[in-house]
């Protein structure tokens, strides 16, 4: 795994009911190594007042922010998804916001995010799909591998909702299936 560690840019990570606990144990073990940058994706309600950044900031050392339509792209930081809008790269260096249809009833899409990051980033993206329960993020975590990056799907023995990572498993075979807590040791590895 050593000869392949630099060429990670971006850890993404996508998830929806029963997926917090897990993104906040990955964003406490999470470190800025070899410029990598997080970009985290939740189904959330776009009526309630948004904690998830105060959440997540709580949790690491690394700087947190919601995106924002043209936000630049900078290493050492934690991108949320803003509640009610899809998350684009439009290069590797700028982000964009969509308000177009929902899909799986969801505004922001796994999919949109995962497909956006592996187009742009290819190779250099590690991709992770986590408890769910729509389908969600399957159609872009394969296109993650695709592109020859690196795909993590939570275990569905281990999920709070097993739909979501189901629907990866039958769609395409991840490099890793994983239980929560052993996420970020694998994180670590590909990324020291």
């Amino acid at each position: 795994m050593a000869q392949d560690a630099v060429r990670y840019k971006v850890i993404v990570i996508g998830g929806s009911a029963g997926s917090l606990d897990t993104i906040l144990k990955i964003i406490a073990d999470a470190s800025m190594t070899n410029n990598i940058f997080y970009i985290v994706i939740i189904h959330r309600k776009t009526s309630a007042e948004s904690v998830l950044t105060d959440l997540l900031a709580s949790q690491t050392t690394l700087k947190v922010r919601e995106v924002e339509d043209k936000d630049a792209i900078l290493p050492g930081y934690v991108y949320i998804c803003p509640a009610d809008y899809h998350l684009l790269v439009e290069d590797q260096n700028t982000f964009s916001l969509d308000s177009s249809e929902k899909i799986y009833y969801s505004r922001p899409s796994i999919d949109v995010t995962f497909e956006s990051v592996a187009e742009v980033f290819g190779d250099s993206t590690i991709g992770i799909l986590l408890s769910g329960a729509n389908a969600d993020g399957a159609k872009g975590l394969s296109k993650i591998k695709q592109a020859g990056g690196y795909t993590i799907v939570q275990n569905p023995l281990t999920a709070d909702v097993d739909y979501m990572p189901k629907q990866a498993i039958e769609l395409f075979k991840p490099d890793a299936v994983l239980n929560g807590d052993k996420m970020s040791a694998l994180l670590k590895n590909l990324s020291a």
